[in-house]
């Protein structure tokens, strides 16, 4: 079976987002599952294009995804002011949702890796019950430190026993990307995608944000507020740093038009 074309992507800050929609990134999995293609998915917004600004082994990480799908509305703005218009969120739960209801449908097999002890099977119950017929292969909660080369030896050859399609990671930016990247090869599975706090948000452990925040690009916002003393530094951080960065691309794109246009 011969492979789909690659979507188009656009460079944001450096990073390589994926100018794409929901039905664009379902149909990728897709073509990927049915050709047994071994490829990993960043779900990345302002974080992660943040955290590459200074990580170049993360922004490399990047460019080896398959897809980098753009999570938050301020990507999705960007990528349509650089000229692709048509780029929709591809959000980490809403992804999550839409392909269990396919893999119920097609019978792809889920594996969930990460979060605290006993949220995977949390979130396994709550998928399994909202979508009949959902098959999943396994789940694993790591321990919170760095595994030893036995155990993470032992945790790959767990999930390849298990033959699951997809595999789910359940991290955080960037742990979970680089996870992704060091076990392309190793797991079996044609899909990996690192979805973060999706595992917490669909298995009812946190709250998300309400969808007004979600489109008009507060989600970042509504998470600081809700828990002030882990996130104030990063979001301090990270919301100041992309409005500058982004706006000097903008900038040095508006400028360079007239001369493109001379040529």
């Amino acid at each position: 079976m011969a492979a789909r074309p690659s979507p188009p992507r656009v460079r944001i800050m450096g990073v390589n987002v994926s100018a794409i929609t929901m039905a664009d990134a379902l149909r990728a999995v897709e073509d990927w599952i049915d050709r047994r293609a071994r490829h990993f998915v960043c779900i990345t917004g302002v974080h992660g294009v943040i955290e590459s600004q200074s990580d170049p082994a993360l922004m490399a990480i990047h460019e080896r995804a398959g897809l980098v799908t753009p999570d938050g509305m301020p990507l999705v703005w960007m990528a349509r002011k650089l000229g692709h218009r048509h780029t929709e969120r591809v959000y980490g739960p809403d992804l999550m949702l839409a392909l269990s209801a396919l893999s119920a449908q097609k019978g792809y097999r889920q594996y969930y890796y990460g979060g605290a002890p006993g949220l995977a099977d949390r979130l396994r119950d709550r998928l399994a019950g909202r979508f009949p017929g959902l098959a999943v292969a396994g789940t694993f909660s790591p321990p919170f430190r760095a595994a030893t080369e036995d155990e993470d030896e032992a945790t790959v050859r767990m999930i390849n026993q298990a033959r699951p399609d997809i595999v789910w990671i359940g991290l955080s930016t960037p742990k979970q990307e680089y996870w992704m990247a060091d076990h392309l090869g190793r797991i079996d599975a044609p899909v990996m995608i690192g979805v973060g706090a999706a595992f917490d948000f669909l298995a009812g452990t946190k709250r998300q944000a309400p969808l007004w925040m979600q489109r008009n690009g507060l989600e970042w916002l509504f998470r600081l507020l809700s828990e002030p003393r882990r996130l104030w530094r990063r979001y301090g951080r990270i919301v100041p740093q992309f409005m500058i960065g982004a706006g000097l691309q903008l900038l040095r794109r508006k400028n360079a038009s007239p001369n493109i246009q001379k040529l």
